[in-house]
């Protein structure tokens, strides 16, 4: 009996087995098979219509054969231990077709510092390939890229290249194929799946669109701060909806959540050549719902901006919601979100489950009203910090994998996610937070108790009263003075020793390198304290103004304090920036020729800027000054300090004869309206902002005793 029993359930087992066989459903071979149609048919739509789910996995293994590529794996890091990280372009073919976006890019790459034209110093390699639409249906993809890629003279299986892309893959079903193999290069990609995303060696980069500006970019929408945080609406959403296919499921529900109230969901199916084929019976009522709301003001008046999956992974809706301080609450399962490996996004974002659809009001309805306006602050500075332009994109893309390249000299995850970002916090400055001037406040510290004064010489010596030696006797007298650097930018010889007067604090002097203007913002060693003095030979200071000008800089240690005051306008007439030296009631600059702020800034405008506005700078021997006012307004978004008014200033500078010739040129004033319109262009707009604040003493100018004041010479000046 026991053996019969036995009998039949091996002959029922045996049945099954060859009836799944038959059916297709156990298909041993299908691996071998679909590799070997895909190489027959590379490129075809009929085999991206009939892809199974075992032939999609087999796709991406053969796609991403180094999928287990790693930067110690898969990249050369001796290429960058010769010349640093360095990046080369591929110089573009004749013929080739280059979409606007990817133009932006490689103009980026070859506009920043780590470019260069030099193959043999690069580090890092990008193709002139246009690699960003892979959609086999879109006009902009590029057809015959398998054999261009394997036909570059320096692809190496694609060892050190980081290939950008923004569409992968087609209808139905846009796996992450890209067409054709890319080795062991990294893939900088939007839409990534965490399925197929290399940790530590691919970088996850946000859909943009192709009206995304290549540089500047808007600023967030978020102009002020109410409390309690609340707007109009509390969740929206307006897009399409997918009636069937990949990601039709998520936006298929949502008018399951839509209320018409505080949470409006809206979709239409009036979308593709033929929807009117397709439509279900919600069509009609969706698509007029759609119709009656306006996506801008809904953007701009909700507290939440629900950000579902399209076809992909990755949606425009994204970098939107940010930029309108509208906290995204992220629904599309298995996507590695942007930039990942350096931004924490619970602090500026819900991440929610597809699944979970229906506890999304309950969950954004729960969260408190002081996190709702963390999170919303951090949207803001995540926007300007990385994602406003394509230039911003890229340089974060460029510097995560510089992180990586130098490891001693990677950049914390507190300098990723707080101001001014990583961009502007450059970390072969310093290893130590406290060297910054942004993170004092954080790290609970203040900055060093004294300054460093550097005067800019360019007049010889030859005679004891020349002002040089006065400002010198002056600001040595200052109980926060370590000590003077005179920067020799004069043709003439270094005076000799005793020529310069004693002081109580050393007094270096430093021969300029190569006589020019940016050399007054080198990084010099020798320069021990984190505040600077910067001022011109012919500045006219008293002891007791230096003093206060200092004292009111350790409060703002991140911005430039001074007394020259100058400001910038728009010209409507001409139709481009303005400079002007009127006394009026705002100003927007504090001139470095009697100003102070952190070192870090002369490391900031010796290695961040290109060098094509240093060498304008050199070549006009002007305008150094304006220039370090835009490069610390567009890190801080703040306006420099001016203190207490000097009337005298701008007199006694127009009378001292080193600098009388300059300042009366009738070409000086040109040259400063040309710098600032060449300067705005680079830095994508005006990163000057006007301020109308200065700081006086307390009982400055009060009717009281001059005995009480602490700062009494500065009202007899």
């Amino acid at each position: 009996m026991q053996a019969k029993k036995r009998y039949l359930i091996l002959l029922s087992a045996g049945a099954c087995l060859l009836l799944l066989f038959h059916l297709g459903g156990v298909q041993l071979p299908a691996a071998s098979r679909s590799r070997h149609d895909r190489s027959r048919h590379p490129d075809t739509e009929e085999y991206n219509l009939h892809i199974s789910p075992r032939q999609k996995r087999d796709v991406n293994a053969g796609v991403y054969k180094g999928k287990r590529c790693r930067m110690d794996s898969c990249f050369d890091f001796s290429l960058c231990h010769r010349n640093g990280f360095k990046v080369y372009v591929y110089p573009q073919q004749k013929g080739d077709k280059i979409s606007e976006s990817y133009q932006n890019i490689l103009s980026t790459i070859e506009g920043s510092r780590f470019y260069t034209s030099d193959p043999g110093q690069a580090c890092l390699f990008v193709l002139s390939l246009d690699t960003l639409d892979r959609d086999q249906l879109s006009p902009q993809y590029v057809h015959n890229l398998k054999t261009k890629v394997q036909n570059l003279p320096l692809w190496n299986d694609g060892r050190n290249h980081l290939i950008f892309n923004l569409y992968s893959g087609t209808w139905p079903d846009y796996t992450e194929d890209l067409g054709f193999d890319i080795g062991q290069a990294m893939l900088a990609k939007a839409s990534i799946s965490t399925e197929n995303f290399r940790p530590g060696f691919d970088v996850s980069i946000p859909l943009f669109s192709k009206e995304h500006p290549r540089t500047g970019g808007e600023r967030g929408y978020l102009k002020y701060n109410s409390i309690p945080p609340f707007r109009k609406y509390m969740l929206v959403f307006k897009g399409k909806r997918y009636l069937t296919g990949i990601g039709s499921d998520t936006r298929n529900a949502l008018y399951h959540v839509h209320n018409a109230e505080d949470v409006v969901l809206l979709t239409t199916c009036k979308h593709g050549k033929d929807w009117q084929k397709h439509k279900d019976a919600r069509c009609d009522k969706d698509n007029a719902e759609y119709d009656k709301y306006d996506y801008k003001e809904m953007l701009h008046n909700s507290t939440f901006c629900l950000v579902p999956r399209g076809r992909r992974l990755g949606s425009f809706r994204f970098l939107e919601a940010l930029q309108a301080a509208c906290v995204p609450v992220m629904l599309s399962n298995g996507w590695e979100l942007p930039f990942s490996e350096i931004i924490d996004w619970n602090t500026a974002a819900v991440i929610g489950d597809e699944r979970l659809l229906l506890q999304i009001p309950t969950t954004v309805r729960s969260i408190h009203q002081d996190k709702i306006l963390s999170l919303r602050q951090q949207t803001q500075f995540l926007w300007e910090a990385y994602f406003s332009s394509v230039e911003k994109i890229v340089l974060t893309t460029l510097e995560i994998i510089q992180d990586r390249v130098l490891e001693h000299g990677s950049r914390s995850s507190l300098m990723w996610n707080s101001h001014p970002g990583g961009l502007f916090a450059l970390p072969q400055y310093s290893g130590y937070l406290g060297d910054f001037p942004f993170y004092y406040a954080t790290l609970g510290i203040k900055p060093h108790p004294k300054f460093t004064a550097v005067i800019h010489a360019v007049s010889p010596l030859v005679s004891q009263s020349q002002p040089i030696l006065k400002l010198l006797a002056a600001v040595a007298k200052s109980q926060y003075c370590a000590q003077i650097i005179v920067l020799w930018n004069c043709d003439k010889p270094l005076p000799a020793k005793h020529r310069w007067p004693a002081t109580s604090v050393p007094v270096i002097v430093i021969e300029g390198e190569n006589k020019v203007m940016s050399s007054r913002f080198l990084p010099y060693e020798t320069i021990v304290t984190d505040a600077v003095l910067s001022l011109d030979e012919d500045t006219v200071l008293s002891t007791t103004e230096v003093d206060f000008a200092f004292t009111v800089w350790q409060s703002f240690p991140e911005r430039i304090v001074g007394y020259p005051a100058r400001s910038h306008f728009w010209d409507s007439n001409k139709e481009r920036w303005g400079y002007t030296s009127k006394w009026t009631n705002d100003y927007s600059m504090v001139l470095t020729g009697a100003a102070i702020y952190h070192r870090y800034y002369h490391y900031l405008y010796s290695n961040y800027l290109p060098t094509s506005l240093k060498s304008m700078v050199d070549q006009l021997a002007n305008c150094e000054d304006i220039l370090m006012n835009f490069l610390v307004s567009a890190v801080t978004k703040l306006p420099p300090i001016k203190v207490t008014q000097k009337k005298q200033y701008k007199e006694t500078m127009m009378g001292q004869s080193s600098r009388a010739s300059r300042w009366a040129d009738p070409d000086h004033f040109a040259q400063r309206q040309t710098c600032m319109n060449k300067f705005a262009s680079w830095f994508g707009g005006m990163p000057l902002v006007h301020s109308q604040m200065r700081l006086d003493p307390v009982l400055f100018k009060d009717q009281v005793s001059i005995l009480r004041k602490k700062y009494r010479d500065i009202e007899r000046l």
